[in-house]
């Protein structure tokens, strides 16, 4: 088969139409350069096949690093890169597919003649997380494989591939609890400046982003973000990511363009994951300037969506948080109590909808119902628990003392309920938000300003609206709760700021929120 036809097979399995991607896909992936001793022309598809890498474009990338095998079969690196691209390091671990293919990847890489001592290095490293996967936890390997990159980035310190791909295993090793955010900050000064030696290189901007995907650290991923996009436009991740940044700083209208450019790229390509994944994005974004019919429009979308990928998280995990937001952000509570929650691989994914419930119950009423949502809570926290998922454990455990929190409030016992919520919030701030995810279903310390509110101390119930709104600015129910809390305290001043900064963001707002009504009211006293 020749080169044209090979290009053309992967454009059509990948659902592309656009005829100026059948004739130069490269041209809209980036620009990177991985040197092999492979043919010359085995070089150029390899290219092309780490462009789709940096961009996490996996399925893609693996069918690319075929088309470099079949162009040249004695490569070896063609088949680093198919292990390379079946372990996804920032994503949910490879299932035992994966895993199986991935270590058949590297034994067939071993058994061809590896021309170069650098080459043999690469190899080695992937083979370090593959090694014993039956029997060693996935982090232990991750991190072997990062302990091996480091010694190809320091035998080869000119090697600029090397040094992004050992940034990123830093990250895909971080400590998710780790405030220092020591390997970020350490893979963000190994990337930034292959960042300004590289604008076109789809690795650096788009690690960076990762790296920098933190609430204190967000701002200065914004060049990084602005820039991904117009890197590899073709691919829908890359027209996603920049939103991870927007949404750190509530920079909502960017957030929710990139979305849409993502989905509509995803779409096209009929690749179903990139779709789930923004349009959770976007929801989250619309939610937040009140424009709920266009939330609402968005998760129609999300029920339409075709050859869905029940291995991902990101299906699971957008299908039951986008139900749960659309009804929880409006306070909408019979919907919130009404969610049916969605079997799934990932326990972490139905959480979202049991916590939705249990509070949607405890405003309604159905405290012995609420009673078992928060059951269910602690049955897939001990699940997890078992599972040695850690994060995710300690995520919904977050989630079982807020709800808790409520139910005790309803029950008339609100020194309990206080100290419950207290205690919610400050699990919570033990760990931040994961990629899966725009942002915690509802922030803890948001619910803790309004417990507060509850039980008349608005001027405590302020401080817990404004720490909130530092490490999630711009939300709609976080300004909402600062300004009636500063109005309830006396601090008319601080209410009519908070009130104009709630209006601010919800000027194209499509909806009638009674949030609204009062700040209008209030600011036009």
């Amino acid at each position: 088969m020749g080169r044209a036809a090979v290009l053309l097979a992967i454009v059509v399995a990948l659902g592309v139409v656009s005829a100026a991607a059948a004739d130069d896909p490269l041209a809209r992936l980036g620009k990177a350069h991985f040197p092999i001793s492979c043919s010359q022309a085995a070089q150029k598809e390899f290219d092309r096949a780490v462009a789709l890498l940096h961009s996490f474009f996996y399925p893609a990338a693996v069918k690319q690093f075929t088309v470099v095998a079949e162009t040249d079969p004695a490569c070896a690196m063609a088949y680093w890169g198919t292990a390379m691209a079946l372990w996804h390091p920032l994503w949910n671990p490879p299932n035992d597919a994966g895993l199986k293919k991935g270590a058949a990847a590297v034994e067939k890489a071993k058994s061809l003649a590896i021309k170069t001592p650098r080459e043999r290095a690469y190899v080695a490293a992937i083979e370090r997380f593959y090694h014993d996967a039956g029997k060693v936890d996935h982090q232990t390997r991750a991190r072997a494989y990062e302990k091996a990159m480091a010694d190809v980035t320091r035998t080869y310190a000119d090697d600029r591939e090397a040094a992004l791909f050992y940034a990123l295993a830093l990250q895909a090793t971080a400590n998710p609890t780790d405030k220092t955010y020591a390997n970020q900050l350490k893979s963000a000064a190994i990337l930034e400046p292959i960042f300004a030696e590289q604008p076109d290189h789809p690795g650096p901007a788009h690690y960076l982003i990762h790296a920098y995907d933190y609430p204190s650290l967000a701002q200065r991923g914004l060049a990084a973000a602005r820039r991904y996009d117009k890197i590899a436009p073709s691919v829908p991740h890359a027209l996603h990511m920049p939103s991870h940044t927007f949404t750190q700083l509530g920079l909502w209208t960017e957030s929710i363009k990139s979305n849409r450019a993502s989905e509509a790229a995803a779409r096209e390509l009929g690749d179903s994951g990139p779709q789930f994944h923004a349009i959770d994005y976007q929801i989250y974004a619309y939610l937040q300037v009140a424009q709920d019919g266009e939330a609402k429009r968005a998760m129609q979308r999300l029920g339409e969506i075709k050859n869905s990928d029940s291995d991902r998280n990101q299906m699971h995990y957008s299908l039951g948080a986008a139900a749960a937001r659309y009804a929880v952000e409006r306070k909408r509570w019979a919907e919130a109590a009404a969610l049916e929650p969605r079997s799934s691989p990932f326990p972490y994914t139905e959480a979202n909808t049991q916590f939705a419930r249990a509070l949607g119950k405890v405003r309604t009423g159905d405290l012995a119902g609420a009673r078992k949502d928060i059951q269910r809570l602690s049955a897939i926290q001990g699940t997890l628990l078992e599972q040695k998922i850690a994060y995710w454990a300690t995520a919904v455990e977050v989630q079982r003392r807020a709800a808790s929190a409520r139910l005790t409030l309803a029950e008339g016992q609100p020194e309990e309920a206080l100290r419950l919520m207290r205690s919610a919030a400050d699990l919570e701030d033990t760990i931040d938000k994961n990629p899966v995810t725009p942002a915690w279903l509802v922030p803890a310390r948001e619910l803790l300003g309004e417990l507060l509110l509850e039980l008349k101390q608005p001027a405590p119930a302020l401080r817990e609206f404004e720490t909130s709104l530092k490490n999630e600015p711009n939300r709609f129910n976080g300004l909402y709760g600062a300004a009636r809390a500063a109005e309830l305290a006396g601090d008319r001043d601080r209410a009519r700021s908070f009130y104009g900064k709630l209006l601010a963001l919800a000027d194209h707002a499509d909806s009638d929120r009674a949030e609204i009504r009062q700040a209008k009211a209030f600011v036009g006293k």
